[in-house]
């Protein structure tokens, strides 16, 4: 064991020295796996990264959660032009499944409405996110209130004037968050009482922050856009109880649907139900797909790093015959000039994969800086994948080189060097 360890420590000496004489081929030789590290590294940071803001976007939501439109949000067997005839939800159709659902936890009905401005007295805020729902959306989205409240069953039933705003809507109207409760806000041409403010939560690099948004009873704009305006896409979201079937309590979404709709037996569902453990799979499959391309990309980086290596030690294992010969005759095992050409070639793709890494560390740096609250994250585990893929570049880049030194007759190499 022992001779071992000083043959694995030998070899490490003399190829580092080799390294250190040929400064050159050494850099010459980094180039192709640094780019390649770098390209495969960047490309799983920024899909991590992609994939955890997406993630973070979606936390408040619990897994369990549906959301009941006219449309899928994945792939579907229903053809295009069949679903695109399918009626929108209605508010009656919530306030049915409201009376009529069983094991219900939350559920919400909202439109998707246009950005608006937003006024008090002299300060006005242009393209404020107008999310328009009922008083369940409180509970699905686990919202958290800095100050004041959230609207009620009553107001939200009854379309009270009433808004809570975003921690940054607060700030550029009113000063702070404590100053907005009970003010005045003017949109639509209309006055709204300010009853609550939302928790910051920062912006992330797809925007759409709550900070930047108002929250208003559904019903107030369907008096602003009328009940069946096709633009702005209706949408029942429902959150089941803890304790209850998620497949039972789709079951009975699919069938309380059906009879309102009036829907036989023979005929198909005109809604869809979008769940969101399927979006999250819809996440994971999307971004597994663009590490696969990224890498196979990448990939050929590293192809060209490689053979760029195993080129430099043959030239490497030529300019040194003379040396392995003499070696050799002094006694030097094969293994030893194995070890010793293979550790070279292992190094100088470490090397490399290092510098690669350092790279993407520098990079998610100043990327973060650049994009404020979305954070470009290195992981400990990107980093060992791209340490171990420069050691098995190097490794398989140096086999035949090493191979072919360590099999060189001592006598043909010394006359062959002279």
């Amino acid at each position: 064991m022992l001779i071992y360890l000083r043959i694995l420590k030998e070899s490490f000496a003399f190829a580092i020295n080799a390294l250190r004489t040929n400064k050159l081929r050494t850099f010459l030789s980094l180039v192709g796996v640094t780019i390649g590290i770098f390209s495969i590294i960047a490309i799983l940071a920024a899909v991590d990264s992609l994939k955890k803001e997406i993630e973070s976007s979606i936390s408040g939501l619990d897994i369990s959660t549906m959301v009941l439109t006219h449309m899928s949000f994945g792939p579907t067997e229903v053809p295009r032009w069949r679903w695109e005839q399918f009626p929108q939800v209605t508010y009656e159709e919530f306030q049915y499944l409201e009376r009529n659902l069983p094991n219900v936890g939350a559920i919400s009905y909202s439109l998707n409405v246009p950005t608006e401005p937003v006024k008090y007295e002299e300060n006005q805020i242009d393209n404020v996110i107008v999310a328009t729902v009922t008083d369940g959306y409180y509970e699905i989205e686990d919202l958290k209130i800095e100050e004041g409240r959230f609207f009620n069953a009553a107001e939200s039933h009854s379309g009270s004037m009433v808004v809570v705003v975003g921690d940054a809507v607060a700030r550029k109207l009113y000063g702070n968050p404590q100053e907005a409760i009970g003010k005045n806000l003017r949109m639509y041409g209309r006055r709204f009482t300010v009853i609550g403010v939302l928790k910051k939560e920062g912006a992330g690099i797809f925007g759409g922050s709550k900070d930047d948004a108002v929250i208003i009873p559904v019903t107030v704009a369907m008096r602003i856009y009328g009940s069946n305006n096709k633009n702005t896409f209706p949408q029942i979201v429902l959150k089941p109880k803890k304790d209850a079937d998620i497949e039972e309590f789709k079951a009975m979404v699919i069938q309380n649907m059906r009879l309102k709709r009036g829907i036989k037996s023979d005929q198909i569902d005109t809604f869809f139900i979008n769940e969101m453990k399927g979006f999250t799979a819809l996440i994971d499959e999307i971004t597994g797909t663009m590490n696969l391309i990224g890498m196979v990309i990448s990939g050929f980086s590293l192809l060209v790093g490689g053979f760029g290596i195993a080129n430099i030690m043959f030239v490497s294992v030529k300019e040194r015959t003379n040396l392995i010969g003499i070696q050799k005759s002094l006694g030097a095992k094969n293994r030893f000039i194995l070890f010793q050409f293979l550790f070279e070639a292992v190094i100088l793709a470490v090397i490399g994969g290092i510098i690669g890494l350092l790279m993407v560390f520098l990079a998610a740096k100043l990327v973060s800086q650049f994009t404020g609250d979305f954070e470009f994250v290195l992981s400990i585990e990107n980093m060992a994948i791209g340490a171990s893929i420069s050691a098995i570049i190097g490794l398989i880049s140096g086999i035949l080189p090493a191979v072919s030194a360590s099999r060189l007759d001592p006598v043909e190499a010394i006359r062959t060097g002279m």
